[in-house]
């Protein structure tokens, strides 16, 4: 029984650490779209636009506050090192003295205490009416902003992400080659040994075996450099794995050529924006054009006040009037008009104006400019799209010829030479191959940006 206990505690230990690795490998695996959502909760960038959302959203609650009551409460205290002296005409306390005489006295005592509570209300305010409005643009601004840096890690996370595939199919053919050019190479090396054929043949491929291999090293190299970039955008940590779990399609069916019409940019995030600026910019005329209306806010005080030759608030009495808190209660509004500001309000219009011109030239050359991306991008994606056709097929042409020269050269009816060339057109044309994947990929993620479509 201890045995089988033993057992069963070792066996649940190994499961432990099995599962744990299991997740470790499964939080160091990523697809595209799971790098994406990973970046989106990590980004340092990304989280500030998260966070200027809300931060407009507490605006807007504090603006709307504003025209709630706004209720204060207040304790004053005045100690009086020396009473205030007033002027009195003599004749009260003499009848006798001249009319013109005044006898200086000091009233009140020393102490003087008022608590209470004051509150206002805005009944009317243009000012306050419009920086509603204005808030609603601004929580719009975030929001759009919001889009805009989605849009932008998307872009970003993307092209890194296939960077990475792109490299790694890239050492795949570079390695199968290495493997190949290696076997002509021991094979030639071996028959010049036997005397068969000549120490040139042998060197000949060797230089060429030592340059693909030199080759295959520093690409094997820029795919760390290009996992540290994909680790960078998506805000993982860059000491840490990383492993990708999607492969890099290269059936140019998942493309598709584009049409001749004419796209609309006003999916663009940076348009919407430009447009929820310009609508700020009108608001504000607005609000100074209305400036002139008076603004009318209600208020109203209930007080406490007491006077105390000594420091005794806590005492109180019905028959001593220096022992008791007195009321005071008033309401009433304020109407403020502005009837003549030495023309800084017209002047203000004006400038608020020209900044909505100015808004609406901003967005006619957003368009103008956006037309003109759209346009490249959309020649961009057509010229990498027919690339790729062209690439794939001479690829695939370059291994026909280097498996032909390879077999000649191995029934002794070829040259190295012939194999040596057919290998380095075989090495270039795989090269421009995955260039052109890569190019074709970014064009397609270039022009979905263009066009507003790259996220939803």
């Amino acid at each position: 029984m201890k045995q089988f206990t033993k057992y069963l505690v070792i066996l649940t230990v190994v499961m432990m650490k099995y599962e744990t690795k299991a997740q470790e490998a499964q939080s160091n695996s990523f697809s595209l779209q799971q790098a994406i959502d990973y970046a989106m909760k990590n980004s340092p960038n990304y989280q500030n636009a998260d966070l200027d959302i809300r931060s407009a959203e507490y605006k807007r609650k504090e603006v709307a506050g504003m025209g709630l009551p706004q209720i204060k409460g207040s304790f004053d205290l005045k100690n009086y090192i020396e009473i205030p002296t007033s002027l009195i005409p003599a004749a009260a306390f003499d009848p006798s003295a001249p009319a013109d005489a005044y006898a200086a006295v000091k009233f009140g005592t020393k102490y003087n205490a008022t608590a209470g509570v004051s509150a206002s209300q805005i009944i009317f305010s243009s000012d306050y009416i419009f920086a509603l409005k204005a808030q609603e643009q601004y929580s719009s601004l975030s929001r759009i902003s919001l889009t805009r840096s989605k849009a932008e890690l998307v872009q970003q996370v993307s092209k890194a992400y296939y960077t990475v595939l792109i490299s790694r199919d890239k050492i795949k053919s570079l390695e199968a080659n290495v493997a190949m050019l290696k076997k002509t190479y021991s094979d030639t090396k071996a028959m010049n040994e036997q005397g068969l054929v000549e120490l040139i043949d042998a060197e000949r491929l060797e230089v060429q075996y030592n340059n693909l291999a030199t080759e295959l090293e520093k690409t094997g190299r820029l795919i760390q450099l290009s996992e540290t970039a994909l680790k960078f955008q998506m805000g993982y940590g860059l000491e840490n794995p990383i492993a990708l779990t999607d492969s890099l399609n290269t059936n140019t069916n998942q493309f598709q050529e584009l049409g001749a019409g004419i796209e609309d940019i006003k999916q663009r995030p940076d348009y919407q924006l430009l447009l929820a600026q310009k609508s700020l910019l009108d608001v504000n005329a607005k609000r100074l054009q209305w400036s002139y209306m008076p603004t009318l806010v209600a208020y109203g005080s209930y007080q406490y006040n007491t006077q105390r030759n000594k420091l005794d608030f806590f005492q109180t009495s019905d028959v001593d009037p220096t022992k008791q808190w007195f009321k005071i209660a008033l309401i009433g509004v304020t109407l403020d008009v502005t009837i003549f500001s030495g023309f800084q309000r017209q002047n203000q219009i004006q400038q608020a104006k020209i900044a909505s011109l100015k808004g609406a030239n901003d967005l006619r050359m957003l368009e103008m400019a956006a037309g003109l991306e759209v346009a490249k991008e959309k020649i961009n994606y057509t010229n990498a799209f027919v690339s790729l056709n062209r690439q794939k097929k001479n690829m695939e042409l370059a291994q026909h010829v280097y498996e032909v020269a390879a077999k000649k050269y191995e029934s002794g009816v070829g040259s190295n030479i012939e194999v040596v060339t057919a290998q380095t057109s075989l090495t270039e044309s795989q090269t421009n191959y995955y260039n052109s994947v890569f190019d074709l990929l970014v064009a397609k993620i270039d022009y979905q940006k263009a066009t507003g479509t790259l996220v939803k």
